[in-house]
């Protein structure tokens, strides 16, 4: 293999396949990026054998060939070079890898391509198409509620639902749910059930791009699957096998009392609150009061007994009687943050019932919140 790219580049590809790279494998190649020609272009792969990112980047190809190198080593290394131009010439007998770039010449020991697990070669026809910027966005609104707890896996993913031209994600931890729902531009030819583990999705939005560009999705009949492509860069992740809990049993069907306050006003105040609240065990108290004519407001405290206390008072409208209900304030304040509309409704029932937080105009989001005992 003789290949020269620009730093830039190769720079780039590696820091979008690096996060599959497995760090603490018993198997050497998984802690290597596969570097390989393909058709006019570099191939690079990472793969820690749940989740695999691959990328490809222009390059001039004057003998194909493929290896793996140790992924920090040569990102780090990459990222030190001096040229705008690397050339990579690759020893297939010994398993060297010549980097030289302006004057430095660096020889890495690889090793062979054959011992790097293959990634699967999907067919992309009839792939369910999800513009990039809508898509990112329901991933933000969803996965962060997803559980980090390895003892539920089903919890760890986040359940996606596509039918014809609907879409629908859904991510609980049993604490918390997240559901968003969108439209697809063009209906998919099959529906699609499945739990996607949550950090396969928030790697997908981070390397996904912010232009207008389709990610194009589909699982592939008989593997346990699915595949990510968008541009250059394609990511494929095994599903998570179970049944997800049914999250509309969770929804609240009504509520007693509907609070409207600026989303700002209400996440500053949650901000205040989290100082001291997460000395105890992050609850805040909200002391939802109303008053004749349907305006009010919203008193927010939180108590630490090494640092102090917190009180913030947001105005409010409140349709309904008034509550004093106490939230986990790190959970309220992580669904504020991803809701874009200025204000937000949280409909309440009773004090050891669970919340809703809803964007006002917006019927495509909710999140459920679990009560924290007052005490």
């Amino acid at each position: 293999m003789k290949v020269t790219v620009l730093q830039e580049n190769i720079a780039r590809g590696l820091s979008i396949v690096s996060r599959a790279v497995s760090p603490r494998s018993t198997l050497p190649v998984l802690a290597n990026v596969l570097i390989a020609t393909d058709e006019g272009r570099l191939r690079l792969s990472a793969t820690n054998l749940e989740m695999g990112i691959t990328c490809w980047i222009p390059a001039r190809i004057d003998t194909d060939g493929s290896t793996t190198v140790p992924s920090r080593t040569f990102s780090d290394l990459i990222n030190a070079l001096p040229g705008e131009q690397v050339q990579l010439i690759l020893n297939a007998q010994t398993q060297n890898l010549h980097v030289q770039s302006g004057a430095s010449n660096n020889d890495i020991k690889c090793i062979d391509a054959q011992e790097f697990p293959p990634l699967p070669v999907p067919d992309m026809e009839g792939a369910i198409q999800l513009n990039v910027a809508d898509f990112k966005e329901m991933i933000h609104q969803v996965a962060f509620a997803a559980s980090t707890d390895e003892a539920r896996p089903v919890l760890m993913g986040v359940l996606m639902l596509v039918e014809k031209d609907k879409v629908t994600m859904a991510a609980a931890d049993g604490f918390r749910l997240s559901v968003r729902k969108a439209v697809l531009s063009s209906p998919a030819a099959h529906p699609f059930n499945a739990i996607i583990p949550a950090r396969a999705l928030s790697e997908l939005a981070r390397v996904a791009g912010d232009g207008e560009e389709m990610i194009y999705m589909v699982a592939p009949k008989g593997r346990c699957q699915v595949v990510f492509r968008v541009k250059d860069v394609e990511l494929v992740t095994q599903l998570i096998d179970g049944a997800f809990p049914d999250y509309q049993q969770i929804i609240p069907r009504g509520y007693k009392s509907r609070t409207l306050v600026s989303t700002a006003s209400l996440l500053k105040a949650c901000k205040q609150a989290e100082i001291f609240a997460r000395e105890g065990s992050n609850v805040a108290r909200l002391d939802i009061k109303s008053a004749n004519g349907g305006s009010g407001e919203v008193e927010i405290s939180a108590t630490s007994e090494e640092t102090g206390k917190n009180e913030t008072i947001v105005e409010a409208t409140v349709d309904g009687s008034g509550v004093l209900i106490a939230f986990n304030v790190k959970f309220l304040r992580e669904a504020l943050e991803v809701i874009k509309s200025p204000n937000v409704a949280l409909e309440t029932s009773a004090a050891n019932a669970p919340g809703v937080v809803r964007p006002v105009g917006d019927d495509d989001f909710l999140h459920v919140i679990m009560p924290m005992h007052l005490g």
